[in-house]
């Protein structure tokens, strides 16, 4: 066997050992969605214990593909708030649109349960597919091209169940930023930190 044939066989192996992880996390991811849905009935996204069992479900299955927790560089703290205001751009220029309503919003008495499933779900969402998910594919020789397709591809069509196909193109977009800040910053800390920015700050921009 000449050597860039023995070079090419392991090659060939990690793809497929790639895809097939990602195959088994994108069916957890749907398994999970699935209970989440089951879960809320008729109370639908706002459902806190819903978002809790799903949370716990992402987490799970991120560290059944591979994911382990690391240390959160300044680098990828400072990424992550400014990737996370970046996120904000577009809701804030539709708060700000003739009619819309008023900017700020009254949290409530339900605030603390809302911030801590909110962050939650935002953590354990980037954790499974930028973190899990997309190391899977990078480590086994796909493109990042490709694995920044996959995890944004997966973002969005998580989250037409809960908020329709309208909402499609915006999440697609937020997936590819996501997946953007993972490569740049090379783990999900930074990804994690700006979805739970944008994330409460709907709090006061709905």
């Amino acid at each position: 066997m000449t050597g860039g044939a023995a070079t090419a066989a392991p090659a060939a192996l990690g793809r497929r050992g790639g895809a097939a992880q990602a195959a088994l996390l994108c069916a957890g991811l749907g398994a999970a969605l699935a209970l989440r849905l089951g879960v809320a009935g008729r109370a639908g996204p706002a459902s806190a214990p819903a978002g809790a069992v799903f949370g716990g479900a992402l987490l799970l299955l991120a560290v059944c593909g591979g994911w382990r927790p690391g240390r959160v560089s300044p680098r990828a703290a400072l990424a992550g708030v400014g990737g996370g205001l970046a996120l904000l751009v577009v809701p804030f220029a539709l708060r700000l649109a003739p009619g819309a309503h008023p900017l700020l919003g009254s949290p409530g008495g339900a605030l603390p349960l809302w911030l801590g499933v909110v962050s939650l779900v935002a953590v354990a969402e980037e954790v499974l597919l930028r973190g899990a998910l997309m190391g899977g594919l990078l480590r086994g020789g796909a493109r990042p091209e490709l694995a920044v397709l996959v995890a944004a591809v997966a973002f969005a069509a998580l989250h037409v169940p809960l908020y329709g196909w309208a909402a499609a193109p915006l999440d697609l977009a937020a997936g590819v930023w996501l997946s953007g800040l993972r490569l740049a910053t090379g783990g999900a800390a930074a990804p994690a930190l700006a979805h739970t920015v944008a994330d409460l700050a709907t709090w006061w921009l709905r």
